[in-house]
């Protein structure tokens, strides 16, 4: 309160004194004004004019910056769209985006020219050069906004805090930008560099006393610093910017970037909340909870026979695989996963629901291996691998089931942090490119730079064969990974039809000659498990559409469903696995009942939970974000159902979910000292 009153305090004399100055040129303007004392308005208004033109040539530089800094705050709403429309809902009547980001979000224009402002501040501070902190700023700014147009149009969102923090990857993401790029870039910074060195010298600017380069580094720290509050309600900087017209639009990322501009947007993501407060939470009605679902796994394993522990279950996210076929604005001259199909045919199977388009493939990861729906987290949790494990002192996964565990990736292991995330959900080898586990098969197909599906498999067969009992092992595949360029000789066996250009169409080409190989591998690959003489059950599904479609809308069921299918080898049949009814819609937090169910193992009372929920609940549509607050969920007939169109018995399901979620996330984590999670043999 004191703090409120002393700025009140502060504004009032700053007023008292704009006031009386204006009061004073009021009274010089009307005896220049008056013709009593000789002198007429023209001779004045030249006179004006004149110090106005003196003026912009001795600031010349300092209005050409921000004349600048304000075009670029322009782009960086105007390259945020794709299509360069203005953000709207289907349906909706919608203008240009240059029409919409200049008239309607001209005060967000102005907040984005200040904060780009406080940047170059910041460096003029430190450096006390005006050209050379100038050009760092235009540089890192533009760089920021290619960044953000181009994964906004893979992947239909901006570059989000917790990607800038994965500093390990960034080797990694430049081995994947094609060699001419990183040439032009390194002759640009030459040329910046020269550019810098002429101007400092040709056009020497004044420099700054130390007072005003503190007052813009401390002004920068303060301002970026208070993005660290800019989600809590109670907060100075929440109100204001709510007041003056910032709508983050956590469910709608894209959005987000053409409403509120990138840099903006990006600050809005900074300050993050895990889950809402669960009013119900406490020990006691956690308690209450473990008790219900002991009683419930009590009744599931009094009709089953296995353990999970004594199986080979496999995890396999296969890189971006859905059937392009599917898509009602696309056909293809031949089905590329005809094998897959078959497959699914005779075998659990359907499509998954997935909560990314052409990208997010942790969080696929996070939710099959942890049960747990990221559409109950806050929307500003974008990546649980970087933003909620971390945090957690313990974090359950299926792979505590089995005295062995391994994760396989043939790639890098830095991505998102994997290498500490895999340590942290207990898995005793990570086997990567450059890790401590070598990978010793390293096939590529064409001219593609990543190791194909097919070698993938080849080492998960050595780690199945190289130890005889029960083991789980996470495979995620990579061969799929965009780009999609002309890497294969069969491209021309994929004639793709369809309201597209060419450039598209040879994209989805390319594409499908890729996961034709991933087909093939698929085949050889169940041909040999089923030739081993010890149970092993592959839960097998793509993560996400590749970012390649321009004429589907992101949110609509169409582009977030990915094929998969649950297969169980010859000897898992002979003792007790059995395929599961067609089960068409599935979330990534179904896989593990799914499992438990078709090898028809015993359960613990939190699978008994999630067992209920597959049954029971229709599928969660996990990338549909609202903290948790009005679901939305699938029914059989691909319908979709609102939280309160479900019965009494399946809402009661749900928080069960979100409680258990808040308890190991946000919370306490009280299930941890009880036996929620033990398998009674």
């Amino acid at each position: 309160m004191l703090f409120k009153s002393c700025i009140v305090s502060i504004i009032a004399v700053v007023l008292g004194w704009l006031l009386a100055k204006i009061d004073k040129r009021e009274h010089i303007l009307e005896r220049k004004l008056s013709l009593n004392d000789g002198k007429t308005i023209v001779p004045w208004i030249s006179e004006t004019i004149m110090k106005m033109i003196n003026y912009i040539k001795n600031h010349k530089h300092n209005l050409m910056n921000i004349v600048i800094l304000y075009t670029l705050a322009y782009c960086s709403f105007i390259f945020m769209s794709p299509h360069f429309t203005s953000p709207h809902m289907d349906g909706d009547k919608y203008t240009s985006i240059f029409f919409f980001a200049f008239f309607v979000k001209q005060h967000m224009m102005i907040l984005t020219l200040l904060l780009y402002y406080l940047i170059y501040r910041f460096f003029y501070g430190i450096t006390n050069k005006f050209w050379l902190s100038s050009i760092i700023t235009y540089t890192a700014v533009t760089i920021a906004i290619v960044a953000d147009a181009i994964k906004i149009y893979y992947r239909s969102e901006p570059i989000l805090p917790t990607e800038v923090t994965m500093v390990s990857a960034y080797g990694d993401i430049l081995e994947m930008i094609p060699q001419i790029i990183l040439w032009i870039a390194i002759i640009g910074i030459i040329i910046l560099t020269g550019v810098i060195i002429f101007c400092e010298v040709k056009f020497p600017q004044e420099k700054l006393s130390w007072k005003p380069r503190l007052l813009g580094i401390l002004l920068a720290i303060v301002v970026f610093g208070s993005s660290t509050r800019i989600n809590h309600g109670n907060s100075i900087v929440n109100a204001w910017l709510s007041s003056y017209g910032n709508e983050p639009t956590f469910w709608n990322q894209e959005y987000g970037a053409q409403y509120n501009g990138a840099i903006q947007q990006f600050l809005n993501n900074i300050d993050t909340n895990i889950m809402e407060n669960n009013s119900n939470y406490s020990r006691k009605r956690v308690n209450k909870l473990v008790e219900k679902y002991k009683k419930q796994a009590e009744k599931i394993n009094k009709g089953r026979t296995n353990n999970l522990s004594t199986q080979t279950i496999v995890f396999n996210l296969s890189e971006s695989l859905a059937n392009p076929n599917r898509l009602k604005e696309v056909e293809l001259s031949q089905n590329p996963l005809s094998y897959i199909d078959s497959v699914k045919r005779n075998t659990t199977s359907g499509l998954m629901i997935s909560s990314g388009l052409g990208g997010g493939t942790a969080n696929m990861e996070y939710m099959t291996l942890t049960g747990l729906p990221v559409s109950n987290f806050s929307p500003t949790i974008a990546t649980p691998y970087t933003q909620v494990v971390p945090n957690s002192n313990q974090t359950l996964t299926i792979n505590n089931y089995f005295k062995k565990s391994t994760a396989i990736h043939p790639y890098r292991g830095s991505f998102y942090s994997r290498e500490v995330v895999y340590k942290k959900f207990g898995f005793q080898k990570f086997m990567y490119l450059g890790g401590k586990y070598k990978l010793k098969h390293k096939m590529k197909i064409g001219t593609n730079p990543y190791l194909s599906d097919e070698t993938a498999y080849r080492n998960t067969l050595d780690v199945i064969n190289s130890y005889k009992n029960g083991q789980f092992i996470n495979l995620v595949t990579m061969q799929n990974h965009l780009p999609y360029s002309d890497y294969y000789d069969n491209s021309g066996d994929y004639q793709v039809s369809g309201n597209m250009d060419d450039d598209e169409k040879n994209n989805i080409s390319n594409y499908s000659a890729g996961i034709s190989y991933t087909d093939k591998a698929v085949q050889k690959f169940i041909e040999q498990i089923d030739e081993i003489d010890k149970s092993i059950t592959v839960v097998f599904y793509g993560d996400h559409l590749p970012g390649i479609y321009s004429n589907i809308d992101g949110n609509s069921l169409e582009a977030r469903e990915t094929d998969y299918f649950i297969y169980s080898n010859k000897y898992a049949r002979q003792h007790g696995a059995k395929n599961l009814k067609h089960v068409k819609y599935v979330s990534p937090i179904d896989f593990i009942a799914l499992t438990a169910e078709q090898t028809n193992s015993k359960v613990s009372p939190y699978y008994a939970l999630l067992t209920e929920i597959q049954k029971e609940l229709p599928t969660i549509k996990v990338y549909a974000y609202n903290n948790g607050k009005n679901p939305v969920f699938v029914n059989k007939k691909g319908k979709t159902i609102k939280y309160k169109q479900l019965t009494k018995k399946q809402k009661r399901l749900y928080n069960d979910l979100k409680l258990v979620q808040y308890d190991l996330t946000a919370g306490n984590q009280y299930l941890y000292k009880t036996k929620f999670f033990n398998v009674n043999k």
